[in-house]
C-alpha cells in the first residue's frame, strides 16, 4: 500500500498500482474484539467509548468552496534516506477518483504540494492540472540529487524557473531540509535550513511570485524521549523513525529560528508555514512570527487534533489572523495506516466540523484509536466571514485565483 510517509522515511517506495488499492473512502473489515476476562488489556486494544451525551453535527459538504492548499497526490519513486533522488512520480489516485470526493464535499481545487520537478513534475502536471483546469496545481520540489555538484545554487535557481514555465505554482520544502539532508546528499553534517546555498531558490520564488510550502519540523513530543511521560508515546512507538530526539538532529527550537532567519533575509518570498507553523502546541509562538513576518502565513494541515484540545485560542488566534490562516488537510490518497491524513469523506467532514461547528469531544481522525494522541477535540464555530477566508480566499490571494464574492 502507498502512502507518502512511506516515501519519507523508507530507502525506496515500492511499486503498487492503483487499481489494486481500495476506492477512496471504502470501509475498512471490522477487527477482531480481544479478550479482556483477565485484566490484561494490551493498550493497543484498548478503545474506550464515550459517555459523554452531547450534540453531534453531521456536515457533510463545506459551507463554502475550499481549496486544500496541502495534499499529497504524488511522490518521488525512489527516496534514499529520507531524500528524493528520482523525479520520475509515483501516483496515489486518478482523477477521477479524487473529483468524486471534491464534488461530494464541495472542494474546488486540490493543490498538489509534491509534484517533484523534471519530467516527473510535466507528468504530474498533464495528468491533473492541464487535464482539469482550476480543479488541481501543482508546487515543484527542489533537485536535492544534484546537491554535490559545485554549481548546485544557480542550477537549484534555474530549476525554480524552469518548474515556473512547467506550470508549477509554488515551491514545496519538505523536512528533508534540516532534518535528512546530509552534506553527501545521504551522510555527513545534516544540512541547516538557513543554508546560504539556498539563498537563489528562495530569490527565484519571489522573482516568479511562486509561494513557499514549508514543513520544517514535526510535532514537539517527537523532539522529547519516547518514555512514559510523551503523550505520542504510542505514535513514536508505532513507528520509532519519527523521533527527532538525540542523535545529531537540531531541536525543534533551533529548526524554527533557523526558517526565521530565511524568512528575515528574504522579506519578498511569501512562505506559507505548514502545520500551523510547525508548532501547533504553541499558538502564542506562531502568534508572534506572524506579528514578525508580514511574508508568512500558516495552514492546518493534520494539525486539528493540536487546535481542537485548545478551542478557545485558537478561536482567538482565527480571529486576529482570519487573513493569514489558510486551510490544508496533508491528505493522501490511500494513506490508510495514518488515519489524519487519509484522503477521503471522512477526513473532510471532521474538518467541516471543527470549524463550522461548537460540537463538543469528537474525534479528529476516522479511527479507532485516536493516532496522534488519546484525547479528543471541540469545535470553533467560525462566522461566515472568516469561513470564506479561510477556506478559500487567502490561498486564492496567493496563488493569484479568483476569490469568493458575498
Amino acid at each position: 500500500m502507498i502512502n507518502r510517509r512511506q516515501w519519507i522515511y523508507s530507502a525506496g517506495l515500492a511499486s503498487v498500482g492503483i487499481a489494486a488499492a481500495p476506492a477512496i473512502g471504502a470501509a475498512s473489515a471490522e477487527p477482531q474484539s480481544p479478550e479482556a476476562s483477565d485484566g490484561n488489556l494490551a493498550l493497543k486494544d484498548y478503545k474506550p467509548k464515550s459517555m459523554l451525551q452531547v450534540h453531534e453535527s453531521q456536515v457533510d459538504r463545506a459551507r463554502f468552496p475550499v481549496i486544500d492548499i496541502h495534499t499529497h497526490l504524488t511522490g518521488s519513486v525512489k527516496y534514499d534516506k529520507g531524500v528524493a533522488v528520482a523525479s520520475e512520480r509515483e501516483y496515489l489516485a486518478t482523477p477521477q477518483e479524487l473529483l468524486q470526493v471534491m464534488e461530494a464535499k464541495n472542494i474546488r481545487t486540490l493543490v498538489n504540494l509534491t509534484g517533484g520537478y523534471g519530467k516527473g513534475l510535466n507528468d504530474a502536471v498533464a495528468r491533473y492540472d492541464k487535464a482539469h483546469p482550476g480543479r488541481f496545481i501543482s508546487f515543484c520540489e527542489p533537485i536535492y540529487e544534484k546537491f554535490l555538484d559545485p554549481n548546485y545554487p544557480k542550477l537549484q535557481a534555474e530549476t525554480i524557473e524552469q518548474s515556473h514555465n512547467a506550470g508549477a505554482r509554488g515551491l514545496k520544502i519538505l523536512k528533508t531540509l534540516g532534518l535528512y539532508l546530509r552534506e553527501n546528499i545521504t551522510t555527513g553534517k545534516l544540512v541547516a535550513i538557513d543554508d546560504r546555498r539556498f539563498d537563489p531558490m528562495w530569490d527565484a520564488c519571489a522573482q516568479y511570485n511562486m509561494p513557499v510550502a514549508i514543513h520544517i519540523s514535526d510535532p514537539a513530543a517527537f523532539f522529547t524521549p519516547t518514555d512514559q511521560y510523551n503523550e505520542r508515546y504510542e505514535e513514536l512507538h508505532n513507528h520509532p523513525d519519527w523521533s527527532f530526539h538525540g542523535g545529531d538532529f537540531p531541536t525543534n527550537e533551533e529548526l524554527i529560528a533557523a526558517r526565521n532567519r530565511v524568512i528575515t533575509r528574504h522579506p519578498k518570498t511569501q512562505f506559507i508555514v505548514l502545520h500551523v507553523g510547525s508548532f501547533a502546541e504553541n499558538l502564542a509562538n506562531v502568534s508572534e512570527n506572524l506579528d514578525r513576518f508580514p511574508n508568512m502565513t500558516v495552514e492546518l494541515g493534520a494539525r486539528i487534533g493540536e487546535l481542537g484540545r485548545q478551542p478557545r485560542t485558537a478561536r482567538r488566534f482565527f480571529d486576529k489572523y482570519q487573513d493569514r490562516i489558510l486551510f490544508g488537510t496533508d491528505a493522501t490518497p490511500h494513506g490508510d495506516a495514518f488515519p489524519q491524513q487519509l484522503f477521503g469523506n471522512k477526513l473532510y467532514e471532521i474538518y467541516w466540523r471543527f470549524l463550522e461547528t461548537e460540537d463538543e469531544y469528537f474525534d479528529y481522525a476516522p479511527a479507532e484509536v485516536p493516532p496522534q494522541g488519546r484525547w479528543r477535540i471541540y469545535g470553533i464555530g467560525l462566522p461566515e466571514t472568516i469561513l470564506r477566508k479561510v477556506y478559500c480566499n487567502n490561498a486564492a490571494r496567493l496563488l493569484k485565483l479568483s476569490p469568493l464574492t458575498t
